[in-house]
């Protein structure tokens, strides 16, 4: 197991937007009066004479600049004219690395303060492993971090938050939120039909989906619904048949799936519920799928894997043929992630976020195995860790999702 490690005393974090937005309750923008800032066609015609970089053509120099990790862009703008227009405004930024083409991952982790509850998000850069932070949400209300519901659209950059729970309270939200990794900003879009808390959410051909959950007056809910984010608005949808809140929920095959998990004292088995868009309808999760579901899923290779919470966090993987889970090769969880944890994937990388906001980065390897006549595969895992600074160490996370930009 390689680590791979940041400073645990001085790792900076740095705002991935603006330096203008504050880190507080509101918004707050200053008022800028640089033309570089909001520059005039006229202006960027006339820097266009000086080169990027002098000897360079300017798409080469383009090419190389698009690379330059975010953390360096406050020292990078103060070279030239150019160069601030260019690192000056993220959006600008990450809208020219669109246009090329450029797709790194970000690690985008929901956390809160463990003594204070506040919650805010924490990012990943991938590539070089370095910390950064975007705006707080425009919630109006202090919430709950669990009852959250958070999807992406990976390849978009496009993060959804939904639902959650006014802290004080106990009471759902139908709140809706949309942050663009390109904008670096937040929109609150339309609002669910039904407030919900603690309930089951996926990405479907590019539609959100979510169902279940606790409702106002702390009762489980049947309905369900779907939001096309091109359009803008919710629609209901076949209702689950059960009234149920979720544990945890996937994506597989593009269907749905759904279960409560294992509830104290353990005599009931879990119920899941698996639903197919296609024909809009619910129907029950096969047994074994559902009492062997003991922790936070991804779905990897087409093939739906869990990060189990009770057997010493090992990673093991579904098998449909006989109903069955079986653990793959490869250590457990290393002994820095501490529950609880957030888990996400992205093509054949899992990301483990523990308490404190150490990051376990497993990569899935997959071999064909021999003597059978199907097409059968044996998985397995190796584990780097990612240590973070030590300003985390009261962070807990909540959520976690893997945006490109």
């Amino acid at each position: 197991m390689q680590r791979v490690r940041l400073s645990s005393q001085q790792a900076p974090v740095h705002k991935l937007g603006d330096s203008q937005i504050a880190l507080s309750p509101k918004f707050r923008l200053a008022v800028i009066q640089s033309s570089l800032l909001n520059p005039s066609p006229e202006l960027e015609l006339s820097l266009e004479e000086n080169p990027l970089i002098p000897g360079l053509p300017d798409d080469v120099a383009l090419n190389c600049l698009l690379r330059v990790p975010v953390e360096t862009h406050t020292a990078s703008k103060a070279v030239c004219k150019r160069w601030h227009l260019l690192f000056g405004s993220k959006e600008r930024f990450f809208t020219r690395r669109k246009e090329l083409g450029f797709k790194d991952p970000w690690l985008f982790v929901f956390a809160f303060h463990k003594c204070t509850g506040r919650i805010q998000w924490q990012v990943l850069d991938l590539t070089n492993f370095s910390w950064h932070t975007i705006p707080p949400m425009p919630c109006r209300d202090k919430v709950f971090p669990h009852g959250f519901r958070c999807v992406s659209m990976p390849r978009e950059g496009t993060l959804f938050i939904c639902g959650g729970m006014v802290s004080d309270v106990d009471c759902p939200l139908d709140l809706v939120l949309k942050y663009e990794v390109q904008k670096n900003r937040w929109t609150v879009i339309n609002q669910m039909i039904s407030a919900r808390s603690f309930f089951a959410s996926g990405v479907i051909d590019g539609k959100i989906y979510v169902a279940g959950g606790n409702s106002s007056d702390l009762f489980e809910l049947d309905s369900a619904e779907v939001l096309d984010p091109v359009k803008g608005c919710w629609h209901p949808i076949a209702s689950m048949g059960a009234n149920m809140a979720s544990y945890d929920a996937a994506v597989l095959n593009g269907k749905l799936l759904v279960t409560e998990g294992w509830l104290w004292p353990f005599f009931v088995s879990p119920r899941g519920q698996v639903y197919d868009p296609r024909a809009n309808n619910w129907e029950s999760m096969a047994v074994g799928l559902r009492e062997g579901w003991t922790g936070s899923s991804v779905v990897i290779y087409g093939h739906l894997f869990v990060v189990s919470e009770l057997e010493r966090m090992k990673l093991k993987v579904y098998d449909a043929d006989t109903d069955s889970w079986e653990p793959i090769e490869g250590p457990p969880l290393p002994e820095q992630i501490c529950k609880p944890f957030a888990v996400n994937a992205c093509d054949c990388m899992i990301y483990v976020v523990g308490r404190n906001l150490h990051v376990a980065v497993g990569q899935i390897s997959r071999v064909s195995r021999k003597g059978t006549c199907e097409k059968k595969w044996s998985f397995g895992v190796r584990w780097n860790v990612v240590d973070a600074p030590h300003c985390f160490s009261d962070l807990t996370p909540s959520s976690s999702q893997v945006l490109f930009a």
